[in-house]
């Protein structure tokens, strides 16, 4: 669904115009700045101004920046309580949100210099709990790519390999060109921020792709440079790819609402981990990683391998008065 930036107050649109063009932010964060902004917008029309509609059917495109303006440090503590309360907001999500206002109005008083303070710089965002990642196992893994099948197998196939093999985020799946592929083993993807980098495709993923390309359609694509296809011949769309992963995930005996294409990505990375003695810097620059410290999640995964290290300790068999 395209968005509709006219459902904003005209400075509203300018931070998104400025985020856009300016800081270069992906479709996807551009996409997340739209909704939380005008979330916020509501919540402040309702809050500051009283307005009693339904929350979906408040309009805030002719919202003046003086309510901005006469904005303090409580109300955006209020709004954190509503999203909590009211909109059931994860921690994940509040802290997401938070960060969108406190981009918003540092962008309207060092920026635009439309506001005479920012009371959002003192906004603090709520803790996050470090959750390590679900991920499937190796033989899981297997048991997923051997249930592939039907019209578009060759087509699922490549996708659930790419997912599996390279840790791809879904928005990069989508985006993917033939064009993109260099020397037939080297792919350059577009992640968060616009910022490119190169993956080195493995065997799995080579044969894949070349299986597919095969029986990919050419004469009814409407991008002729899409990599991944739709029956109509579209890009694949991220919503086809969930679609297909949760009737895999069925398939093969996994708990659909648990696993998604983000876990798939979780499991390339432990299994890269896990498997492959992949140095940790190594794999920041696979999945695409801004900080190391988002990448250090999965080395507490290995559980089993911390147990081994202990295990191999020389003392671990000294027992009261083994000398030896």
């Amino acid at each position: 669904m395209a968005l509709d930036h006219n459902e904003l107050p005209v400075f509203a649109r300018d931070f998104l115009s400025y985020m856009d063009t300016i800081r270069n932010c992906s479709p996807n964060t551009m996409r997340e700045y739209f909704y939380d902004i005008r979330i916020f917008l509501r919540f402040l029309r309702m809050h500051r101004l009283g307005d009693k509609r339904p929350f979906e059917e408040i309009t805030v495109n002719d919202l003046g920046i003086d309510v901005i303006a006469g904005t303090n440090l409580s109300d955006m503590y209020a709004y954190m309580t509503y999203l909590s309360r009211s909109r059931g907001a994860s921690s994940r999500s509040r802290a997401r949100k938070a960060a969108t206002v406190k981009s918003f109005y540092k962008y309207l008083f060092s920026k635009a210099r439309l506001i005479p303070s920012n009371p959002a710089q003192e906004l603090e965002s709520p803790r996050l709990s470090k959750e390590l990642p679900r991920y499937l196992s190796l033989e899981e893994s297997k048991t997923l790519l051997a249930c592939i099948d039907g019209r578009y197998h060759s087509r699922d196939f490549a996708i659930i390999v790419m997912l599996l093999n390279c840790g791809l985020r879904v928005s990069e799946l989508v985006g993917i060109n033939i064009s993109h592929i260099r020397d037939n083993d080297t792919l350059v993807v577009r992640g968060k921020g616009n910022k490119d980098r190169t993956i080195y495709l493995n065997d799995a993923c080579i044969f894949a792709i070349n299986e597919y390309l095969k029986v990919r359609p050419k004469s009814s694509a409407d991008d002729p440079n899409a990599l991944f296809l739709s029956m109509q011949g579209k890009r694949i769309s991220r919503k086809t790819i969930h679609y297909t992963l949760k009737k895999y995930f069925l398939k093969a005996g996994l708990d659909a609402e648990k696993y998604s294409a983000h876990k798939l990505r979780h499991t390339a990375a432990t299994l890269m981990y896990r498997h492959g003695n992949v140095d940790i810097r190594a794999l920041q620059g696979i999945l695409g990683h801004k900080s190391i410290s988002t990448t250090e999640i999965y080395t507490h995964v290995d559980n089993e391998k911390l147990r081994k290290a202990v295990e191999s300790n020389p003392l671990s068999g000294i027992r009261p008065g083994n000398k030896k």
